[in-house]
């Protein structure tokens, strides 16, 4: 589990709007002290401490559950990273299915200058194949398209993120909340529900 939120949480950096990139970003595994209308406290995953932050008012609230590599479907808005193996190709190590809301977000096809030289892609499924038992996944993002290979491996996680409200939200659950620290304290745009 502990790998997935790793792994997660560069994904989580590629998601975050573009003003809350950087050494201001907000991206924190925890769980929910309290909320109300404005404020959400979080207990950090990462040493515990408590922390308030603001709530923004346009704040998109995601849920998160486990899928399996069957649920993906053309047109799909994915976000895979993945290692280039000894055949040349890019291979899976995790991926997530967003919402519609999330079309779009951090599209295209890059390096993450991590210790494991992985790619991460954000693109729309054109299609898929199933190829010497490995799912090939076909995207497209502009200016380019790539194969991304889904092996059967249960240690790959898949996740879906699904439109949710502030009801998905409860005290004691598990959240990761991204956004922006600034002078007049610190806010978060989304606020995604963990299983």
């Amino acid at each position: 589990m502990r790998k997935a939120f790793v792994i997660g949480s560069f994904l989580a950096l590629l998601a975050v709007p573009a003003m809350a990139q950087g050494n201001n970003a907000i991206n924190v595994f925890g769980t929910v002290d309290k909320m109300d209308a404005t404020t959400i406290s979080v207990k950090n995953d990462d040493g515990g401490a408590v922390e308030m932050f603001k709530i923004a008012p346009n704040v998109l609230y995601i849920q998160q559950a486990p899928a399996k590599l069957s649920d993906i479907k053309s047109n799909d808005f994915v976000a895979s990273a993945a290692v280039r193996k000894d055949d040349g190709k890019l291979h899976s190590t995790e991926l997530r299915i967003f919402s519609e809301k999330m079309r779009g977000i951090g599209e295209g096809q890059r390096p993450m200058n991590d210790a494991r030289s992985q790619t991460m892609t954000n693109a729309t499924v054109t299609g898929t194949a199933i190829v010497n038992g490995s799912n090939v996944m076909k995207v497209k993002f502009p200016g380019g398209e790539s194969d991304l290979v889904l092996d059967p491996d249960p240690n790959i996680p898949v996740f879906r993120f699904s439109d949710a409200d502030k009801g998905a939200v409860k005290v004691g659950g598990k959240v990761r909340v991204q956004g922006v620290r600034a002078a007049d304290g610190a806010t978060v745009n989304r606020i995604t529900a963990m299983p």
